[in-house]
């Protein structure tokens, strides 16, 4: 059974990754409206991939090994490289708050999965959350809308490998060093960014000034939400560490409103609203089954 001072260390692991993940958004987007986004991602990855092989080498771990294209291993880097593809893809084609606030369905998505195919205990009110949560997303995606379009599945689709990268970590063995998990999921961007690149028919560019200058701002805040956010997956349990990923939000529109000049539509902060309620419910839940205190009614 985890431990509760190691579900609170994780919880603030992910609070500071979500921030960290925030900023890089708001870089990325900007360096996607300069150059394809497909390159972007190429970019991304192979630097990034090389910042976290480097610190892996130097804390003694091995990066640059066959265990990365086995088992749970392999399948992490695929659900990573499926997730960077669509969502960078979605960073260039929509709002950045339309992104962050579809993004929202993740830790529902994951408690599911970690109820599912972790044996974690999720109760029927957690479910019925969880089912709230869909309707915002519903809301915010608007399908029976005539503007509706292929981005808004396409984040989704995101969201979903996301969900599959996070509860593959937990499979992980102990043995493998968060260096080398960070090198190989950010690594495993650059081969997303080729296909898209070749889906997209892109041509490479050379980047100017500006854009270089946002990319490498994006690499560094990127490296940073990884880390911290792989080390909150491996140190808490799932379904409580999952709906602090809400907090993205916050950090999203805030740099969507300040630097972008963005105004989310009613529907997508109504949708976002009620999937932020459903995770902080399931949050609740989850504290109080933790400690042991009195419920009303059978089930978490």
């Amino acid at each position: 059974m985890t431990d509760r001072s190691e579900n609170t260390r994780a919880a603030l692991w992910m609070v500071g990754s979500m921030a960290a993940f925030a900023v890089e958004d708001l870089f990325l987007k900007r360096a996607a409206a300069d150059m394809p986004p497909g390159q972007v991602l190429v970019i991304n990855g192979l630097i990034g991939g090389t910042i976290f092989a480097l610190l892996a080498l130097r804390r003694g771990e091995q990066p640059f090994s066959l265990a990365a294209f086995r088992g749970h291993a392999l399948a992490r880097n695929l659900a990573e490289a499926v997730a960077a593809l669509l969502y960078i893809l979605v960073l260039a084609l929509a709002p950045l708050s339309f992104a962050a606030a579809l993004l929202q369905a993740l830790p529902l998505m994951v408690t599911a999965g970690a109820a599912l195919f972790l044996g974690e205990t999720v109760g029927w009110r957690r479910w019925t959350s969880i089912l709230v949560g869909l309707v915002g997303v519903m809301i915010i995606l608007q399908p029976w809308n005539s503007g509706f379009d292929a981005i808004g599945l396409a984040m989704l689709a995101s969201v979903a490998a996301v969900a599959v990268r996070d509860l593959v970590t937990r499979r992980m063995p102990a043995t493998t060093g968060s260096m080398s998990l960070s090198c190989w999921g950010v690594y495993a961007c650059v081969p997303g960014g080729v296909v898209l690149m070749i889906a997209r028919d892109e041509a490479l560019i050379l980047p100017g000034g500006g854009a270089s200058a946002g990319l490498a701002a994006a690499i560094v805040f990127g490296c940073i939400g990884y880390y911290m956010v792989v080390a909150a997956m491996r140190l808490g349990e799932v379904s409580v560490v999952a709906p602090f990923r809400y907090t993205r939000l916050v950090f999203s529109v805030l740099l969507a409103v300040v630097f972008l000049g963005e105004r989310p539509t009613a529907a997508v902060m109504l949708g976002a609203a009620i999937v932020t309620a459903s995770g902080l419910y399931v949050l609740s839940r989850e504290r109080k089954r933790k400690a042991g205190l009195p419920q009303s009614g059978a089930g978490g």
